[in-house]
């Protein structure tokens, strides 16, 4: 039978790739539909949806250029932040058999994984769409609900993976 502490150690590996494949699949889904969640770039940048008497329509953004730049760096974010959850996912089940310090140290890069989510979708999303482009201010382009339940779900996984795993008993079978 297998142990408790195999088992946590097999659900973190396994949380940890279904964050890979989500921001994964969100990655393809925007190369593979690309105009869908341009049109929210481009009006959350161009601040065309919220109140045009605004005294902070000064930063709006007008230039296609820069919507396109903007939308191919958030793609390239989730790519990076997709492959290394999987690079993480990997490495955590290289690991699995391992003294208790290995598997917490291949922990690392996990923690780099949900470092890049915080970074675009609390940082990009909550702070930049939507505090400096008011993002919020939009009844149809306001995408902080989508960001939310994303690192959110990150922080979940973040706290389960965070916690220190023990000392496997050595007389088990394998996993």
């Amino acid at each position: 039978m297998m142990s408790s502490k195999k088992i946590v150690r097999l659900s973190k590996i396994a949380l940890t790739l279904m964050l890979a494949s989500l921001v994964l699949m969100v990655t393809l889904n925007n190369i593979l539909d690309y105009h869908a969640n341009f049109e929210y770039v481009q009006h959350v940048l161009s601040m065309d949806t919220i109140a045009s008497d605004s005294t902070l329509m000064y930063r709006a953004i007008h230039h296609a250029t820069y919507w396109h730049v903007s939308y191919w760096i958030i793609i390239a974010l989730e790519g990076l932040i997709g492959l290394v959850f999987a690079m993480s996912s990997l490495a955590l089940w290289r690991a699995r058999h391992e003294a208790a310090e290995v598997f917490n140290s291949a922990k690392k890069w996990f923690y780099v994984g949900a470092t890049l989510a915080f970074l675009l979708w609390f940082f990009g999303f909550m702070v930049v769409a939507g505090e400096w482009f008011l993002m919020w201010q939009s009844e149809k382009w306001n995408a902080q609900d989508s960001a939310f339940q994303l690192y959110m779900s990150v922080l979940a996984v973040l706290i389960y993976v965070n916690q220190t795993d023990v000392e496997l008993n050595n007389a088990e079978p394998a996993l």
